[in-house]
């Protein structure tokens, strides 16, 4: 699958891992993670950028597209960048291990 996108593209595709409590328990509960993602990413291109980088076989991804926070400084009202989430859902038996130290 990953043929058809270009190296360069899939390595801009993931930007981050999500690591917060409520992704630990949808890691070990429904063997899924959650990466903070390009907003022009498309499904097929996150599944081939998952395979391509941490070498495991994706079964599904499911996208969020989450909405910045209103954030004020004083008088100041600011506003977050709007970003995109998604939960990959690795197939049975793969796992990414995100923690470096274990």
């Amino acid at each position: 699958m990953s043929a058809q996108f270009s190296e360069a593209r899939l390595l801009q595709i993931i930007e981050a891992p999500v690591v917060s409590e409520k992704g630990t328990f949808i890691a070990e509960k429904f063997e899924q993670v959650i990466f903070h993602v390009a907003n022009d990413a498309t499904k097929p291109e996150i599944k081939a950028a998952v395979e391509h980088l941490f070498k495991v076989q994706v079964e599904s991804v499911q996208v969020v597209n989450v909405k910045g926070k209103v954030k004020r400084s004083g008088r100041q009202v600011g506003r977050r960048k709007d970003w995109k989430k998604a939960y990959v859902c690795l197939k049975p038996g793969q796992e990414i291990n995100l923690v470096a130290g274990e």
